[in-house]
């Protein structure tokens, strides 16, 4: 059969087997990657990750030589860019969107360079270089990325441009802007986060945005509210913490809490004032209403059609997915270089979390958790990086108190040497405040769900 039939309410475009193809094949490989479980020695992951994994155990030893390259040639793109505006760059709209930055923005990509070189060749400061700051980042975190937004980037297209977003968005749009306020395709958004990794998440948003498909409102909330991190991370977390035992409890916490902030952030300040408009250099692409008289899933399956239908080749497809990697190579790795370092510096080499956290003693002691003076500093730390809490709080003796800090630091989700540095790195419209009041929220909303769930397990 050469021809699907038209379904009542479409406006006669007809579709051929080829398009169904185009629809069906590449959205199949996506899921493959970035959605599907494969078991591993430590557990699940997607095989994005497993590939980045391997990258990493094959050439782990020359990537944050690597990854100091990619800062440099941010920054001299930038100056560049700057002094002389060559037209090669201005006139093509992806060079001029990642060398074509704001003062603010080129310099957090010197210090994230200049952090990077410290780090690398070990001169300077040791608070920069040490393994708990610069070192963390360098050798932990930006291999990981490094190898991550190489296979991610190269493999969004399949996600992105062939229907799959406009079959699982139309399908879900009745569950998904009731609950929280967004188009149905932010679902798949939100699946590749829980079972893949929030850097995917991120990127998967960031790409939608900047092609109109969400709001500032949309995009914001999404990243900010549904880009966990992996259940892999959370069991690395929890076997930190000496808890492996509990682990349904603990998920289950986890789920049920962010479920709850979920509902509730999108409502209030400050995502629910963030603009309904579209990104700056496109136009907004609604979501279109499902006709009364067409089926859902006939409906969705015509949307995807009409997707795959317009979609390019292999080489436009291998095109985007490479401009895909730059953007995250040379615009993003040296914000994350640049945000994790200040912020371990600060955790590490001052004061300013162990007073910050003063005001959750008399909190955690009225919800009767157990050591609460040593256990809120970790309530706020875990915005400098989403690990540290774990390590400031393994010591405590309580087990209710390791379950209450080991789940509060997942459902925080805003840790600003990875999540936050990559938000601020991207054409997303979040500030450094945002996240920080987001980062506050979560925790208030989700702190006392999850002390009742510990009183109920211990």
């Amino acid at each position: 059969m050469n021809q699907t039939p038209n379904k009542p309410g479409q406006d006669g475009t007809s579709f051929t087997s080829n398009d169904f193809l185009k629809f069906l094949i590449p959205s199949l490989i996506g899921l493959m990657f970035f959605i599907v479980p494969v078991p591993t020695e430590d557990g699940f992951t997607i095989p994005v990750a497993l590939l980045s994994n391997q990258l990493i155990d094959l050439i782990g030893g020359i990537v944050p030589t690597l990854a100091v390259i990619m800062m440099g040639i941010s920054v001299l793109g930038s100056l560049w860019t700057y002094l002389a505006k060559p037209a090669f760059i201005l006139e093509r709209p992806h060079f001029n969107s990642l060398f074509n930055v704001t003062p603010f923005w080129f310099g957090m990509r010197v210090v994230g360079f200049i952090a990077g070189v410290m780090t690398l060749l070990v001169i300077g400061p040791e608070m920069i270089t040490s393994e708990f700051t610069g070192g963390l980042l360098l050798y932990d975190l930006i291999p990981i990325l490094f190898a991550t937004f190489l296979f991610a980037g190269m493999l969004l297209p399949l996600l992105l441009n062939f229907g799959l977003l406009e079959f699982v968005g139309t399908m879900l749009i009745k569950v998904m802007r009731p609950l929280f306020k967004l188009p149905g395709r932010a679902s798949l958004d939100s699946l590749a986060s829980w079972v893949g990794d929030a850097t995917i998440g991120i990127l998967l948003t960031t790409k939608q945005y900047e092609n109109g498909y969400y709001t500032k409102r949309e995009a914001a909330v999404i990243a900010t509210t549904f880009s966990v991190v992996s259940i892999t991370f959370t069991i690395v977390i929890l076997s930190y913490m000496e808890l492996d035992a509990y682990f349904l409890q603990y998920y289950g916490a986890i789920v049920l809490s962010g479920i709850v902030a979920a509902l509730i952030m999108p409502r209030i300040y400050p995502l629910s004032k963030k603009a309904d408009t579209p990104y700056e250099e496109t136009e907004l692409k609604p979501e279109e209403p499902v006709p009364a008289n067409v089926k859902m899933r006939t409906w969705a399956l015509r949307q995807a059609l009409l997707k795959s239908k317009s979609s390019k080749g292999a080489v436009a497809t291998l095109k985007d997915g490479f401009q895909n990697v730059l953007d995250m190579w040379l615009g993003i790795l040296p914000v994350v270089m640049a945000v994790g370092t200040i912020a371990l510096v600060i955790a590490e080499y001052t004061p300013l979390f162990t007073i910050l956290g003063k005001p959750f003693e008399p909190i955690l002691m009225l919800l009767q958790v157990p050591e609460a003076e040593a256990a809120a500093q970790t309530m706020v730390v875990g915005f400098a990086d989403m690990f540290l809490p774990a390590v400031l709080g393994s010591g405590i003796e309580s087990e209710l108190t390791r379950f209450v800090i080991a789940t509060v630091s997942v459902t925080q989700l805003i840790f600003m040497s990875e999540v936050g540095g990559l938000l601020l790195g991207s054409k997303l419209p979040i500030s450094f405040f945002d996240l920080v009041l987001i980062f506050l929220l979560r925790t208030f909303i989700t702190l006392p769900i999850i002390v009742g769930i510990a009183h109920l397990v211990f």
